[in-house]
């Protein structure tokens, strides 16, 4: 359900200092038992939860996780 190559243009795009930092969402909100992570976006129910009160720089260092998660998924795909 994960499209890691949008995840990872995303990830580049919220290091753009000076722009707002678009959130994560991309309106899946399953929750994946194993990981902790939504389905869609990888982020954790206190990330999701967090976001709005966020600042930018806080906002990046989700995104930074996000990217984490995505590269271990993608790890993980790989044979």
């Amino acid at each position: 359900m994960v499209d890691i190559k949008i995840i990872a243009k995303n990830v580049q795009m919220s290091r753009t200092a000076g722009q707002n930092v678009p959130s994560p969402c991309m309106s899946v909100c399953q929750m994946n038992d194993a990981t902790g992570w939504c389905s869609g976006c990888l982020r954790t129910l206190e990330e999701i939860a967090a976001w709005g009160n966020l600042d930018d720089f806080a906002r990046r260092e989700v995104w930074r996780c996000i990217g984490e998660r995505a590269e271990s998924l993608g790890e993980q795909a790989s044979p």
